[in-house]
């Protein structure tokens, strides 16, 4: 088993929570309150633009050309997911600019900055994996046995494509190729998964 299967699936009571949060199931249903998902779209663009951040600062550190092909290409890839929630913003009326991160919202992006930062590329994907691998989770999830006609429709469609979970095995193959397994590794992983819970409670929670 390669270090990032190991990773995912010793952290499925977390994956498994996730997908029955009853944020996560108003996605899946179309119940879920619009203020629910307009300060979710804020909050994840705020987060986004911090993993933007954080795969440059891999890039940069990265020890061969290839992981700095792979992590640049990956972090556009997360430009284009902010176009998107300019498209929900808009369709949702949330001003972007005028959101202020949460405090889940900030601890994730904290942790994953000073990760960024202050260690190598290993821990650093190993950071950021769970936030691709679960959302791939996710959306091919709530896709079946097909993908309901709501109000999330397009959220649902976006996490369940190929292209998305085309990202998140790049991602995977950079923790296979440069994460030491070892408690650290699963430390870090476990607690992005852990952070990944608290968005979505944050997001529901939310007057």
């Amino acid at each position: 088993m390669t270090n990032s299967n190991y990773l995912w699936q010793a952290n499925q009571d977390l994956s498994e929570a996730c997908l029955q949060h009853p944020f996560v199931r108003g996605l899946a249903d179309g119940s879920l309150p619009q203020n629910s998902f307009a300060y979710y779209v804020a909050q994840d663009a705020f987060f986004l633009g911090a993993f933007a951040r954080a795969y440059s600062i891999a890039a940069a550190k990265a020890p061969d050309r290839e992981g700095f092909e792979i992590l640049h290409n990956l972090g556009s890839g997360v430009l284009e997911e902010l176009r998107l929630h300019q498209g929900y913003a808009g369709k949702w009326g949330v001003n972007l600019q005028e959101a202020k991160p949460g405090i889940a919202t900030r601890r994730y992006t904290d942790f994953l900055l000073a990760t960024a930062w202050g260690s190598g590329v290993g821990l650093t994907v190993a950071a950021m994996t769970p936030c691709l691998r679960l959302y791939a989770f996710l959306g091919q999830q709530l896709a079946k046995p097909h993908i309901p006609e709501h109000a999330f429709s397009d959220w649902i469609s976006t996490y369940n494509s190929p292209d998305f979970e085309l990202l998140a095995k790049r991602l995977e193959s950079l923790v296979d190729r440069y994460a030491e397994a070892g408690p650290e590794v699963e430390a870090t992983y476990r607690y992005a998964m852990l952070c990944e819970r608290d968005f979505f409670q944050a997001a529901w929670e939310i007057e």
